[in-house]
């Protein structure tokens, strides 16, 4: 089996993802980031997707969080609430955390290229992403370039991929998607602003996209049923 290495944040998208990559064959390798965030239960959310998923292996990565300062996520006022779909779709949102996926997608290329694995796996979506920057397309190929350019195994073989397979669906699809591969979205957290029990808010961007997914999909969220 060939290894790769996932993003796995606790949401469902990076659920979907390890889902996607186990379907494939990889031995899954998961990584998730401690950086300061204010909603802190979505690394417990990812201990749990991971041990449901039975991957190879899981850690998390303690990052010093002064580099992220200045977002909604981290220490930068209040996280937006109640906004309408066109308003999430429009512009970059205060809960943008400074580089983040640039520093995540650097920490897993180090993981990979120590455990001789080409194969980096990440649930950015193009769709609902509610404006973020390094989410969009043009940042993972310009990352997958970079990539090949500045290690042993790219420059020697060319073959660092970074695989972003949710990039042009849907939440609607995405969770279609995962229910076909059994992910236990029960387990799983989007929210931004979650109660100390873990319970979402329901009126952050993050709760509100996964609430229209679901919908869409025509199928009750386990979470809310999980916290009702």
């Amino acid at each position: 089996m060939r290894a790769a290495v996932l993003l796995v944040s606790g949401g469902l998208d990076s659920a979907t993802v390890l889902a996607i990559a186990r379907d494939q064959g990889y031995m899954c390798h998961a990584v998730s980031f401690d950086y300061g965030q204010r909603h802190r239960h979505e690394l417990k959310a990812a201990v749990s997707v991971c041990s449901a998923a039975g991957i190879a292996s899981h850690r998390t990565v303690i990052l010093d969080p002064t580099p992220f300062s200045g977002s909604a996520l981290t220490d930068g006022g209040d996280v937006p609430m109640d906004r309408s779909e066109d308003a999430m779709g429009s512009g970059i949102p205060d809960t943008y955390v400074p580089a983040r996926n640039l520093v995540f997608l650097s920490y897993a290329l180090g993981i990979a290229e120590g455990l001789g694995s080409s194969d980096i796996f990440i649930g950015v979506n193009a769709i609902d992403y509610s404006g973020y920057p390094d989410c969009r397309g043009e940042f993972i190929e310009s990352f997958q370039e970079t990539a090949n350019l500045a290690t042993r195994s790219g420059v020697d073989a060319g073959s660092i991929r970074i695989h972003a397979p949710l990039l042009e669906w849907t939440k609607a699809q995405i969770i279609t998607r995962g229910q076909e591969l059994g992910v236990e979205y029960g387990l799983t957290t989007s929210c931004y602003a979650p109660a100390e029990s873990g319970a979402p808010c329901t009126r952050c961007d993050a709760c509100r996209l996964r609430a229209i997914g679901f919908e869409q999909a025509g199928v009750e969220d386990p979470l809310r049923r999980r916290y009702s």
